[in-house]
């Protein structure tokens, strides 16, 4: 039992103003749950870091009502996606890849997949959005607040924070403590959760810097440049990267450094010299902002919680920025929790439903670990074409590459395999099903007794839209009156949803006596209309007065593919689903 008073009393305290720690504020703000974030930091994030936001993310932030502005601040997918494999930026271009949707087909099964298009916002851009509106509805910021330890107890947890302009020390009682610290996370490693996988696996360096290389840019847009020149090979990512932040003038480079003799002096001139090596030409001007060295981890938490304390982001999967997955995850971390939270704060499910938080984050973030640690080692094979990995002279690589030209049957055999390689780099650039093929298996679900019919196509490249339970809600456009909406649109915002088809009297009375109250949301005969993109396909479950609950993250929570027998039946089954799903049954 709490017996000490604390200073400051909130529902939700957050440790962490990152991607993760904003995003779990604004959701928790947008439902009305009194929540503070406390950030060690005197401002928010003053570098690029996390940058691709995929269309599941931007699906969260659409509900939560943050979407605009993102695309307005973001570069836009059309200049995401040329990704180019080089000697230099001025130098010698080996290959591109159309990446991020851009490639024809892909996009097409982009706008398929989605009311949103996924775009370049990078991390210092992002976390004002997020912390601004999270602040506008209610959040209480504070910053150069260092987070010291926490103790809990059946009722809540007592946090003791560092004031860092005062020196002095105070505490925040909470209901719910979120651990959203980042990688080196403190309050992950005080609530004791168990981890998987090891940190310090490779070392690499951030240097931010300005230059306008619009002429060697422009032409081939990209959000990636990818330079194979000596050293590239060591730690790091398996190559030099030079990333655009904002088109064609704001940069940042990523070079590797061998992490078991540690990181190099980061002077401005040694900055500078590998942003030169990387662009190839010396008289463009250029200015240094910041460099910073990290570690490429593969680690991931086997569970999420311990107690009344949670963690989310990186404080759970720690792992390199390949396939851009870092801060999409920790969004979604923080969006399947933050209703959960809201129900068992308002008492309407029972704190049995926050169990599912492991049960159905922790799989999708070790999955995203192997990810993007398994892309850094498919870079290898583009230099393996070139002969490029055991160690050598500069002169002896660029002869190497040179000689994939050469009019022989070796230089042929040399230019197909470097081609398939940088093909291959499809399962970092274009994982369209990494992004959406996420399936939820937990209390919080409830089974309908299918078959799990598996993938049709790689699930890492295609997205396979389904309504059986544990599956995102399929996105189809539905035309209500004179406005088009996407079925995502009809759902969320802190709310479950039936969505149900013709013959569905006995559904929407059903939903309509529930406690929570269920929105309704009736689609009409589609079978009507000749349907060639196959939106209603996506949905043919319901078609004839079947039904599906969506949770309030937009995940099919029930489905019952055919009409109820009674009203009777469909309370039953509905009020059934419902105690499952918030913890009751």
């Amino acid at each position: 039992m709490h017996t000490v008073e604390p200073d400051v009393v909130t529902d939700v305290l957050i440790v962490g103003s990152g991607p993760a720690g904003a995003s779990a504020a604004l959701a928790l703000s947008t439902y009305g749950v009194p929540n503070i974030v406390v950030t060690r930091y005197a401002r928010l994030a003053d570098t690029p870091r996390a940058h691709i936001t995929n269309q599941r993310t931007m699906e969260v932030l659409r509900d939560l009502g943050v979407e605009d502005e993102v695309v307005a601040k973001a570069t836009p997918q059309h200049l995401m996606g040329d990704t180019t494999f080089c000697t230099s930026l001025a130098g010698e271009e080996l290959g591109r890849v159309r990446s991020w949707g851009n490639d024809p087909l892909v996009q097409a099964a982009h706008e398929l997949a989605s009311p949103t298009r996924m775009c370049d916002m990078p991390q210092h851009l992002m976390e004002p959005v997020l912390i601004d509106a999270a602040v506008a509805r209610g959040t209480h910021l504070r910053f150069s607040t260092v987070y010291k330890s926490f103790v809990q107890d059946a009722d809540g947890v007592t946090v003791t924070v560092e004031d860092r302009l005062r020196g002095d020390e105070y505490t925040i009682r909470a209901k719910y403590l979120i651990g959203a610290d980042g990688g080196r996370s403190q309050v992950a490693e005080d609530a004791g959760l168990p981890m998987g996988g090891q940190m310090g696996v490779a070392g690499s360096i951030n240097i931010v810097f300005d230059a306008d290389l619009t002429k060697y840019t422009a032409h081939r847009p990209s959000t990636l440049y990818w330079v194979l020149a000596p050293g590239a090979t060591v730690g790091g990512i398996g190559a030099g990267l030079v990333r655009c932040v904002r088109p064609w003038n704001e940069w940042l480079i990523v070079w590797g450094y061998d992490v078991t003799a540690g990181a190099p002096d980061l002077t401005t001139e040694y900055a500078e010299s590998v942003v030169r090596k990387l662009i190839g030409d010396d008289d463009i001007p250029v200015t240094v902002k910041s460099s910073s060295a990290w570690t490429v981890n593969e680690m991931y938490a086997e569970t999420y919680s311990a107690g009344r304390v949670f963690c989310a982001g990186d404080a759970t999967h720690r792992h390199p920025p390949s396939n851009g997955l870092g801060s999409n995850t920790s969004v979604q971390d923080s969006y399947n929790l933050a209703w959960k939270l809201k129900l068992v704060l308002d008492g309407t499910a029972s704190p049995r439903l926050l169990d599912t938080y492991t049960a159905e984050r922790a799989p999708i973030g070790r999955q995203i670990v192997t990810r993007a640690n398994k892309s850094i080692g498919e870079t290898a094979p583009v230099f393996e074409a070139l002969d490029g990995l055991s160690p050598q002279t500069p002169e002896q690589l660029w002869a190497n590459i040179a000689a994939r030209k050469d009019a022989t049957e070796a230089a042929e055999k040399q230019r197909a395999r470097l081609r398939e390689a940088i093909a291959f780099k499809v399962y970092e650039f274009n994982a369209h099903g990494v992004d959406l093929n996420q399936r939820y298996a937990s209390e919080a679900i409830v089974p309908d007794g299918t078959p799990d019919p598996g993938f049709d196509r790689d699930p890492e490249l295609h997205h396979q839209p389904s309504t059986r339970p544990g599956a995102r809600l399929p996105h189809a456009w539905l035309t209500y009156g004179t406005r088009t909406l996407s079925t995502l649109d009809t759902v969320g915002q802190g709310r479950f949803t039936l969505i149900t088809g013709i013959g569905s009297d006995h559904w929407t009375r059903a939903a309509e006596a529930q406690d929570p109250e269920i929105t309704t949301v009736v689609i009409g005969p589609g079978r009507q209309y000749e349907d060639p993109y196959g939106d209603w396909a996506r949905l043919s479950e319901i078609a004839d007065g079947g039904a599906l609950l969506v949770r309030p993250d937009g995940y099919v929570a029930f489905r019952h593919a055919t009409a109820a027998a009674s009203a009777e039946d469909a309370e039953r089954l509905l009020t059934a689903a419902l105690r499952r799903i918030l913890g009751h049954a």
